[in-house]
Parts: C-alpha cells; sequence; structure tokens
C-alpha cells in the first residue's frame, strides 16, 4: 500500500514537468527530494504505527517462547540426569540385594544338605546298629537253639550210655559242664 501511494506520488512529480524535458537519475529535483522525504516519513510512521508493534511483539514473543522452550529443555535435562543417577542408584542396590539373596541361598542349600548328609548318615548308623543288633541277637538265639539241641542228643546218648546207672539231675549237670566246655563263637 505504501508503496503504491509512493509510486502515485513520484509519477505526480515526475509528470509535472515539461514532455520534452526527461529527468535523468542525477539530476537535483528540490520538490521531488521534498516529496520523497515526506512518503519516506509517512511510510515510516506508518509503518511504525501499523507494522513495527505487531513485529516487535511477535519477535518477542517468538524470544519468549524460544527463552521458555531452553528453559525446559535445559530442566529437562536435569531432571533426565537425576533419574538417571537415581536408577543407577537403584540398580545398584538391586545388583546387591541380588547377591546377598544368592549368597544367603547358597548358604541355606549348604546347610540343609549338610543337615541332610548328617541325618542320613545318623539313620544309617542307626540301621548299621539295630543289624548288628539283630544278627547279635539271632546269633544268640541260634547259640541257645543249638545248645538245646545239642544238649537234648547228649542227654538222649547219655541216657542210652548210663540209662540206668544215673539220675536225671546228675546227668544235667554233667550236660552243663560239657556245653560250659563248648565255645560261644
Amino acid at each position: 500500500m505504501l508503496i503504491l501511494l509512493h509510486n502515485i506520488v513520484l509519477g505526480i512529480f515526475l509528470s509535472g514537468g515539461d514532455a520534452h524535458d526527461k529527468p535523468s537519475l542525477l539530476s537535483v529535483n528540490p520538490g521531488l527530494i521534498i516529496w520523497t522525504i515526506v512518503v519516506f516519513l509517512i511510510f515510516l510512521f506508518l509503518l511504525k504505527k501499523f507494522a513495527w508493534g505487531p513485529l516487535i511483539k511477535a519477535l518477542n514473543n517468538r524470544e519468549e517462547t524460544i527463552k521458555n522452550a531452553l528453559d525446559n529443555a535445559e530442566k529437562t535435562n536435569k531432571e533426565t540426569a537425576e533419574m538417571f543417577e537415581k536408577n543407577k542408584k537403584i540398580i545398584a542396590e538391586a545388583n546387591v540385594q541380588a547377591s546377598r539373596i544368592l549368597n544367603d541361598a547358597r548358604e541355606l542349600s549348604a546347610k540343609i544338605k549338610d543337615e541332610i548328609v548328617s541325618k542320613a548318615n545318623e539313620e544309617a548308623n542307626r540301621n548299621i546298629q539295630k543289624a548288628k543288633e539283630q544278627i547279635q541277637s539271632m546269633k544268640d538265639t541260634a547259640l541257645e537253639s543249638m545248645k538245646d539241641d545239642i544238649t537234648d542228643i547228649a542227654f538222649k546218648a547219655a541216657e542210652k550210655i548210663i540209662a540206668k546207672n544215673l539220675d536225671k539231675n546228675k546227668q544235667m549237670d554233667i550236660i552243663d559242664e560239657f556245653m560250659n566246655k563248648i565255645p560261644k563263637n
């Protein structure tokens, strides 16, 4: 709009001269200079009134927006760095805790293993002792049975040999004496 106004004013001044006179670019025309200055000042005033304020306002808004964005970015970077450090600490603590749990589990499993082995050894020893006792009992029972059988056999043999000479008590004493001489193994 201002350019159009400037061209109109310039056209009026240029056409005001003689038709045969063509102004040169280097010629000095005081009226043209004054009108050019007036149009420039009007243009400057209009620019200041209508364009300069919104331009400055837009630039200030843009500057404020950029400043806020930079502040937010810096704040976000700080928060991210803090969260990263917190996460590193949490991960380190989790690793320590996991190691502690694994060590506790290893110790507990070793303790349980030792208890199981100890109980198994004790049970085996008890079973061995019971077996020895049963073997000894069976051996004693077998020896006692053999002793009774041998006594009966010896008694019958002696009875036949000495059938009429000895009474039963004397025969038992002789047999007991004979049995005591037999080894017990």
